[in-house]
């Protein structure tokens, strides 16, 4: 015990040379906001924290740990919805904190990029690119505080994705320092380069266990010069995805978003959520927010949008709609979506789901689905809503009015298998946008091809031998 608590020491003061006394946190008060996850359900130890503030520093931790033999755990914003940047209960790892790493290395508008750290907050990418007459496209609930490195390891979504794409679509060039110590610079920024494997790809999704990306080129576009918001009520979930379709061919692709919102989540953030209002006087069953943009002044946006909605109300597809007459209006729209999550916390205990079916198979997925929870819990209440532009429903269930938390967590695995047999029998996916990481970890192992988790695994163990980097996530 002597000679590793010898080990543990040497590697302390190793870490503080590095990165100076001041960036290696080792109290454990220092050290408590690293180590536990968003939802408040990975609870982890470790022997410290380290903040880096340059890609050198990281490269030269990274050699000290593995000299030790001691695992690291790559953390950003630490707003990961499953646990991946949590540390385990053992305390046998290194946090690395990329949150200094917060410098915004170029804007390239003329090639419409620009390069970022990965500790680089998320909405001050956005403002950077704005500055430039720019549109960085990446927007999300937690944009405030996640930062572009965990966004690119857990391939992030979105509202935007419709029309942009996800991070991995994004994303033109990495800086990713290796589990040997290694850097590797694939930081360019062109559309084309043939040039062999396409390595970025290994390690966006990856969730850490890969490599620590450190740097990122991404795709800027032109910056919308108008957009219209409409919230808009439906008959049903199959309706509104022909309106979208409606949509997307009458504004030559000009839909930015197209969020679903069933009147049971609307109603949670009615009732919970301080200045939210309904947009419409009647209540409905379905609505969808609706938003399209232009990076043309005086296109005529709001025409357009009158014209897709009225053209929607006679094919049945639409049966109301308020047209935001405001950027504030436009936000409050967008605010009865985003807080959503926050309303539904104060129904009690939920089980949270972040699927994906093709588009066309939506309403039938929602349907199936719908009746195996409600004969599972009778009473059961469902607050499915989601990225219905895309095929991404975060299918989230709340507990029975009747019944307490226990017994509700109590069927966490049932109905995750119940909602997930489904999905995979639509060939969707168990996990949209938010990453495998500790909570789908198992559902992975069930679900995912033999073929394809060998082909991870070779790949874990070819670039990571040791098992260094985020072990115990993803696979």
């Amino acid at each position: 015990m002597v000679a590793v608590a010898r080990k543990i020491d040497d590697l302390t003061s190793k870490l503080a040379a590095i990165v100076g006394e001041r960036n290696l946190l080792t109290d454990p008060a220092d050290m408590a906001p690293y180590l536990i996850d968003e939802r408040k359900r990975y609870q982890g130890a470790a022997r410290a924290v380290v903040r880096p503030g340059s890609t050198a520093e990281v490269a030269e931790i990274v050699r000290a740990c593995r000299a030790a033999g001691v695992p690291i755990v790559p953390q950003g914003g630490n707003t990961g919805l499953c646990g991946a940047a949590t540390p385990s209960e053992n305390g046998d790892a290194v946090v690395l904190s990329l949150a200094r790493m917060s410098r915004v290395r170029e804007v390239d508008p003329l090639n419409y990029t620009i390069t970022v750290e990965a500790g680089v907050i998320l909405l001050d990418v956005q403002r950077a690119a704005e500055a430039h007459d720019r549109l960085f496209p990446l927007s999300l609930g937690g944009e405030g505080t996640a930062r572009i490195g965990g966004n690119l390891s857990t391939n992030a979504g979105g509202t935007g994705v419709l029309r942009y794409g996800t991070a991995r679509e994004l994303a033109l060039g990495l800086e990713v320092v290796l589990p040997d110590g290694r850097i590797w610079d694939g930081l360019n920024g062109l559309r084309k380069d043939n040039t062999g494997y396409d390595l970025k790809q290994m390690f966006i999704g990856a969730e850490g266990t890969l490599g620590i990306i450190t740097a990122a080129v991404m795709k800027l576009f032109p910056l919308p010069k108008e957009t219209e918001t409409a919230f808009v009520a439906v008959p049903s979930v199959a309706d509104a995805v022909k309106l979208l379709a409606l949509a997307r061919t009458m504004s030559d692709e000009k839909v930015t978003a197209f969020e679903w919102i069933p009147r049971l989540p609307l109603d949670f953030v009615l009732r919970h959520i301080p200045g939210a209002r309904d947009p419409l006087a009647t209540r409905y069953d379905h609505y969808v927010l609706m938003e399209l943009s232009s990076g043309l002044a005086g296109s005529d946006l709001r025409g357009l949008v009158e014209a897709i909605l009225e053209a929607g109300m006679r094919q049945g597809l639409a049966l109301d709609a308020a047209i935001a007459e405001s950027g504030a209006q436009a936000d409050a729209f967008w605010k009865l979506r985003e807080t959503i999550p926050e309303a539904q916390k104060f129904e009690g205990a939920s089980v949270k789901h972040d699927v994906a079916v093709p588009v066309s198979r939506v309403a039938e997925f929602l349907a199936a689905a719908d009746r195996a929870v409600a004969d599972a819990v009778p009473g059961i209440r469902i607050c499915s809503f989601g990225h219905l532009g895309d095929g991404n429903v975060h299918y989230n269930l709340s507990r029975p009015q009747s019944s307490g938390d226990a017994a509700f967590d109590a069927r966490y695995a049932e109905l995750n298998r119940l909602v997930h047999d489904i999905v995979t029998a639509m060939k969707g996916s168990i996990s949209a946008e938010h990453g495998i990481g500790r909570l789908r970890r198992e559902e992975l192992q069930h679900y995912k091809s033999p073929v394809a988790l060998d082909l991870m695994k070779k790949i874990k163990a070819a670039l990571d031998p040791d098992n260094l980097m985020n072990p115990g996530k993803v696979l």
